[in-house]
């Protein structure tokens, strides 16, 4: 199992065993005992099927969060398509706090007219309503957005079914030979694209903040380095290729620096490095240790890393300028591959418990520390924009996969297809 801290080393070892093929599929493992009963009605379609089944991937979408306990279509008493045929008592019998319809149409069949109403059974009131028009290819999309509205208005957060994962993967050619892609998906492992592919390792994907852009590590021109990629247009750049280790990239929040593990001068060390000018600072100095794994506080101040510099793996905290560098980890013996919240008051890390890796998260001001899974070999964790969610990657029957724990430990997912495995999770933030 490849451990967070020792990704500097790995660079120099021959390819990782990953079969993989990358179509996600979510199984919920463990859920809320108080998500909310809402009632989804298949949208209607006025005689018609549209590419994209709507209802379906909202309810697939609010189930996954572990917050909503969608009713089973058989259970629906009516299908009502508009408020006038809603009646609110009915759904009261059912004890649904929400009722969720809509309607699809198209003249066309490339492009479609939606509309949808979210209730409050209850009180009998509409709470949101909505219409779009979007083409084909945009129906997707829209029920990931309309999931998003729906969780925010009867959560009071923001929704991250709209957001994306991107993922390390490798599949098997017809003549044994091996390719790595760096992959892109929905939030639900839908509509995965390959971003890259190559015949060497591609390691650790990290989300610029404007959502538009990854930087990773790629070995193809024979040594690690590091590129900087547009989505849109493909277009890269190798922004990091100094002798030695380049490794461990990670965006400051204004996007414009990214921090990095280099060896540029002997030892693995923090940079900082200006993207416009690629001007480089060095973060720490300690000969004895390696220092890697940077992610950045939401201020921008301050940068965390893992360092055995104390013996074993722990995680300090340093200015971003530069400094004396502070423990922030001290139960357990082993803490690395360090991600933060959103709002900057959590940590989720790799932890040891009795010689296995579990997910856990500290409170950055108490310093209590909880382990979220029941897997072990966790590595990567990755917090999901809104700060509910922590994506990591696992292993199940040798295989590596991906999985997802709420930051209670409650809500488990597992992400997963049958005879493939994928690595080094990285969850967008919100898209603009």
């Amino acid at each position: 199992m490849l451990r967070g801290w020792l990704k500097t080393i790995a660079l120099l070892i021959a390819l990782l065993p990953w079969p993989a093929h990358a179509l996600l599929t979510i199984e919920i493992t463990g859920g809320s005992e108080a998500a909310l009963p809402i009632a989804i009605v298949p949208f209607g379609t006025e005689g018609f099927a549209p590419p994209e089944d709507l209802s379906e991937i909202v309810s697939n979408d609010l189930a996954s969060s572990g917050r909503f306990a969608p009713l089973e279509k058989r259970d629906l008493i009516s299908q009502p398509h508009e408020s006038e045929q809603v009646n609110f008592a009915d759904w009261r019998l059912l004890r649904s706090e929400g009722l969720l319809i809509g309607k699809v149409s198209s003249q066309d069949g490339e492009n479609y007219q939606v509309q949808f109403q979210l209730f409050d059974v209850y009180k009998a009131e509409q709470l949101v309503g909505k219409r779009y028009q979007v083409p084909a290819s945009g129906l997707r999309n829209l029920g990931h957005q309309i999931a998003d509205i729906v969780y925010e208005t009867l959560t009071g957060e923001k929704g991250v079914f709209s957001t994306r994962l991107a993922f390390v993967s490798e599949m098997k050619n017809a003549d044994g030979s091996k390719r790595y892609a760096l992959q892109v998906s929905d939030a639900d492992g839908a509509n995965p694209r390959t971003v890259l592919q190559s015949t060497q390792p591609i390691l650790s994907p990290n989300w610029a903040p404007d959502g538009e852009q990854l930087t990773y590590v790629s070995f193809e021109n024979g040594k690690a380095e590091v590129y900087v990629q547009q989505l849109s247009s493909g277009r890269r750049n190798s922004v990091a290729s100094f002798e030695g280790l380049n490794t461990a990239p990670a965006w400051s929040p204004d996007g414009k620096k990214l921090a990095l593990t280099l060896s540029k001068n002997g030892n693995p060390e923090i940079y900082v490095m200006e993207l416009a000018s690629g001007n480089l600072s060095r973060v720490t100095h300690n000969s004895q240790a390696i220092d890697t794994e940077a992610v950045w506080m939401p201020s921008g101040r301050e940068i965390l890393f893992t360092s055995d510099r104390g013996g074993r793996p722990q995680i300090y905290r340093v200015d971003a300028s530069g400094g004396r560098a502070e423990r922030v980890t001290f139960e357990g013996g082993y803490n690395a591959s360090a991600d933060i919240s959103p709002d900057g008051r959590m940590m989720s890390m790799v932890h040891s418990v009795n010689g296995r890796f579990h997910i856990a998260v500290q409170d950055l001001q108490t310093g209590t520390v909880q382990v979220l899974t029941d897997t072990t070999g966790d590595e990567s964790p990755s917090f999901a924009p809104n700060g509910r969610m922590i994506l990591y990657a696992t292993e199940q029957k040798g295989r590596g996969i991906l999985a997802a724990v709420s930051v209670d430990g409650r809500i488990k997912q597992r992400l997963g297809e049958s005879g493939s495995a994928v690595r080094e999770p990285a969850w967008s933030p919100f898209r603009n």
